[in-house]
């Protein structure tokens, strides 16, 4: 079985967390937990501004608004896969004693958020409506 197959199990049966290594101080694995939980919270802010895209700019020309909502709503999905994966990796490596994982999802993330934020200040500014 592949790493990845095996992280993957992790997300629908976290008790076999125990399997891997040695169990780490319990206060790395609670600041694990609130990490996952702040990625939680920004998946739901991300979800929550997709639909509020959707709902209050109905002067907006359909295709930017339903763009601009399609990127937030996917981000917000994006993200909260991203959280229990991050978990699972920073348990693993805690449990192993390995370097904690690096990845580029949250560039990837500021970058997707900026560019929808920076159409919004057009639209506010230039008062694009359909």
């Amino acid at each position: 079985m592949t790493d990845f197959v095996r992280g993957l199990r992790l997300w629908f049966a976290p008790q076999r967390i125990r399997e891997e290594g040695e169990t780490p101080d319990y206060r790395f694995s609670l600041a694990n937990e609130r990490t996952f939980l702040a990625w939680i919270r920004t998946a739901l802010a991300l979800v929550g501004g997709g639909f509020a895209v959707d709902q209050f700019l109905p002067g907006l020309r359909w295709g930017v608004r339903a763009g601009m909502a399609l990127a937030l709503l996917a981000a917000g999905a994006l993200c909260a896969l991203r959280a229990v994966n991050h978990w699972v990796r920073c348990e693993r490596a805690m449990r192993r004693d390995e370097d904690l994982p690096v990845s580029r999802f949250p560039t990837l993330l500021s970058v997707a958020v900026g560019l929808v934020a920076g159409a919004m200040v057009v639209v506010v500014l230039l008062g694009w409506s359909g």
